[in-house]
């Protein structure tokens, strides 16, 4: 219980809270990991594995005054006590970079455990730890024996405990309705197969895990399945099939009900995509991708199969797999009504704490896309997209996390991801492609890995996500924690750069350049990707020049590590990273800037990047704007940026008092643009700015061109961090109208409480409302360039209707 000391004196006590303290150590745990003898390389090929149970029968003697069952597991588990679900978190354990790390979760079953006998069954299936993982569908990533540790902690009334714990007392079996489970490929399941099993018993053997891998409790929320959508119709095609549509684009799975799968026997196959042919059927192209190394393809996935036990019998919810789709081919089965089939939205279950709306409707549309982007693509990782890959790829991450940290308390969430990056980094510093990797550290030795692992843009998220959340949320316990993997990163860039020259820049000028030793221009990049008629597959070459990019993103990242340093009280080592950045961005100017001042390549990305980044000298800001408005305006203001720079394109626009520009792009209704995703009927963000009509391995459910709306937030609404300033402890509010707006409101659960940001123009006066949160203060400027600083309250404030150039 706690006071407040308030103004007129002591608060009231609050309520009583309690809290639990977890596992603290490895050594604490009584149990030890057991699995299926004969489980592990011999079970099958990928996707084809089936699910194992174990399980161990008890007694409870005396009343159970607290109990407490933790369990981890290699592989995706999932506990029955008596029969009953216990709990309703999803892919648990969750995904880690499991050569370092396993979490454990915590159930409460005080309720349950009556004295008597009782029967606890765990059920253990592929997951991330040694199936499908990736574009390339990477398995045996992690190790390739499933195993669960659990321990079921029973205290009675009179401080007695008695511990439950895995050990050679448990059974295990293969007989399972699951016959087959994979996070990609989808899930088999017979429903004819009784659950528990009834047969196929035998003792469990010790599975080793070595003891360098930490058991920790997870600092972000669970993964659960969140909503359900019904469907919006549901068309038969033919005699055997049916087409399932949502009304929107989503991650999880179809939930089937009993009286939709016919009569026991039947055989029912589920396909599930994101797109819809000119015929009506759901069209599994698009998921289509092909051995990296082999060139050859790798067959079907999201694609879930069950057999019908009768009316009377379960329903089919594949909880083994996720998939993202708005569409689900369904083959075999009887004439489905929409109260037979839902769809289930899984995530991580973050908490919600931004909000934006509009006189737009469209714009509203877009802002909800985004949103829904984010949580499909926010299941256990970061992922780039709930279908073809479901990877934590930093580079995505990297963009969006400010973003997110806007719409949603991402702080435990990317705590943890952050954990994992620190931990997959290679030894010379290089930062992997995704988080976790399932090729990991030890990837040196594997050429693919070690071609493209180390791009500019992906692996700074080693150091500009950190610094997002410290921006956020304050933390500094974590940038302490993550200082030595940002340090490791930059210098990994500096040595690249002191070190080797891009071939064609070898050719070009055998002699180096006295610059080119803070140039990064050599190694594997991603570069700008997804831009609008750029073939982005051509950095396979190793042909492509990215050394703008690159040398950008490491002036940016030296930036950072020097603000980082002071932060922590590091003085001097800020020093010298501040000598390094000034380094490396004159390095940028000597090559990519001419005598006249004018940047090359000259693209709206580049463009935009040397403003944003603050790359050019001063005098040379009004040029190189005005280069960017003739790219803008020869492309018919149509955006012309990939995934790196367009979450800068339409604030830097505003910033440099081109709001009216950046207006025009947001508002622009024919591709490339982001209404022209909407107008089409998109209800998450495209990965290509064309979605499928040029490329139909594209993926429709992609968050990084979603950090556009920032800009409402930011600028629209006007609420912005302050330059040095964390968690929103000073805060501006500087809205920005345009785009033939009359009004707009964005409100965030700060650290702090809740900020609002409200305005309205009618009558010719524009009048805004402004909430400022307990413990802060906040700057306001209005469209006219008067400024107040207020405090906590709610405040208003008017002037003239602003005019729009």
């Amino acid at each position: 219980r706690v006071q407040m000391l308030l103004d007129d004196g002591w608060s009231d006590w609050s309520a009583p809270s309690h809290f639990e303290v977890g596992l603290l150590d490895r050594g604490e745990w009584v149990g030890s990991f057991v699995g299926l003898p004969g489980d592990g390389r011999s079970s099958g090929p990928r996707g084809q594995r089936g699910a194992i149970h174990l399980r161990r029968r008890f007694a409870v003697g005396a009343p159970v005054a607290r109990a407490r069952l933790r369990a981890t597991a290699l592989g995706i588990y999932e506990l029955h006590l008596d029969g009953r679900r216990v709990g309703d978190l999803e892919l648990t354990p969750g995904f880690t970079a499991y050569r370092s790390t396993l979490e454990a979760q915590t159930y409460d079953l005080t309720e349950h455990l009556t004295p008597g006998e009782h029967e606890l069954v765990a059920t253990l299936t592929d997951g991330w730890y040694r199936g499908s993982v990736g574009f390339t569908r990477e398995e045996l990533s992690f190790g390739d024996r499933l195993a669960l540790l659990a321990q079921l902690e029973l205290h009675d009334a009179d401080g007695g405990l008695t511990v439950v714990a895995t050990d050679e007392g448990w059974e295990a079996t293969d007989h399972s309705p699951i016959v087959a489970a994979d996070l990609m490929e989808g899930e088999r399941v017979d429903l004819r197969r009784p659950f528990p099993p009834t047969g196929g018993w035998v003792p469990v053997e010790p599975v080793p895990v070595a003891d360098h891998v930490a058991i920790v409790a997870s600092p972000a929320p669970p993964t659960r399945a969140v909503s359900t959508f019904a469907p919006e119709r549901i068309v038969r095609l033919d005699a055997d099939r049916q087409v399932v549509s949502l009304p929107a684009n989503i991650n999880g799975w179809l939930r089937v009900a009993p009286a939709g799968l016919g009569p026991a026997g039947t055989e029912i196959r589920l396909s599930h995509g994101e797109v819809l042919g000119d015929d009506g059927d759901v069209r599994m192209e698009q998921l289509d991708v092909i051995d990296f190394m082999t060139q050859q393809p790798l067959g079907p996935c999201q694609i879930d199969t069950v057999v019908s036990a009768g009316p009377d019998g379960p329903g089919f919810e594949p909880r083994h797999t996720t998939h993202g789709f708005q569409y689900v081919r369904v083959e075999g089965a009887p004439d489905l009504s929409v109260g037979d089939v839902e769809g289930v939205l899984v995530h991580t279950d973050l908490t919600r704490t931004g909000w934006f709306r509009c006189s737009d409707e469209r714009l509203e549309r877009l802002h909800e896309a985004a949103v829904l982007s984010f949580v499909d693509n926010a299941c256990e990782v970061p992922t780039d997209c709930p279908q073809r890959e479901r990877a934590g790829w930093t580079g995505d991450w990297q963009l969006f996390a400010p973003t997110a940290a806007f719409l949603y308390d991402v702080a435990g969430f990317t705590d943890r991801w952050l954990r994992d990056l620190a931990a997959d980094q290679w030894p010379d510093g290089r930062v992997t492609n995704h988080v976790p990797d399932p090729v990991g550290p030890a990837g040196m030795a594997n050429e693919v890995a070690s071609f493209l692992t180390g791009s500019s843009g992906w692996g700074d998220a080693a150091t500009l996500v950190p610094w997002a959340m410290w921006e956020a949320y304050g933390d500094e316990g974590l940038l302490e924690r993550q200082y030595p993997s940002m340090v490791a990163w930059v210098r990994f860039a500096l040595g690249v750069a002191e070190t080797r020259r891009h071939p064609t820049r070898e050719a070009a000028r055998p002699t180096p350049a006295a610059h080119e030793r803070r140039l990064w221009d050599a190694g594997f990049h991603w570069g700008e990707w997804c831009e609008p008629d750029v073939d982005g597959m051509a950095v396979f070459s190793g042909q492509e020049d990215q050394g703008h990019v690159a040398t950008a993103y490491l002036a940016r990242s030296l930036d950072v590590l020097a603000r980082t340093a002071r932060v922590l009280g590091r003085d001097e080592e800020a020093g010298i990273w501040t000598t390094e950045a000034e380094a490396v961005r004159a390095a940028w100017r000597a090559e990519f800037v001419d005598d006249e001042g004018r940047v090359t390549p000259r693209t709206q990305a580049n463009l935009c990047r040397a403003l944003a980044f603050d790359l050019v000298d001063p005098s040379d800001r009004a040029g190189v704007l005005d280069g960017l408005l003739a790219l803008i305006e020869d492309a018919d203001f149509h955006v012309g940026t990939g995934f790196l720079t367009t979450p800068f394109l339409l604030p830097t626009l505003a910033d440099e008092g081109r709001e009216d520009v950046a207006f025009r792009l947001l508002l622009q209704d024919t591709s490339p643009s982001w209404l022209a995703m909407i107008d089409a009927g998109a209800t998450t963000i495209w990965e290509n700015w064309e979605g499928v009509a040029n490329d139909i391995h594209s993926s429709l459910n992609h968050y990084s061109k979603g950090a556009v709306v920032s800009f409402l937030h930011r600028h629209v609404a006007g609420i912005r961090m302050v330059d040095g300033e964390a968690a929103y402890r000073h805060f501006e509010v500087r809205p920005v109208p345009g785009g033939g707006l009359t009004w707009a409101e964005a409100e965030m659960d700060s650290p702090y409480g809740r900020i609002r940001s409200a305005w309205r123009i009618e009558g010719g006066a524009f009048a805004l409302e402004v909430t400022v949160p307990p413990g802060t203060t906040a700057v306001v400027v209005l469209p006219d360039g008067v400024e107040e600083e207020v405090g906590p309250g709610a405040h208003r404030f008017s002037s003239g209707a602003p005019g729009v150039r």
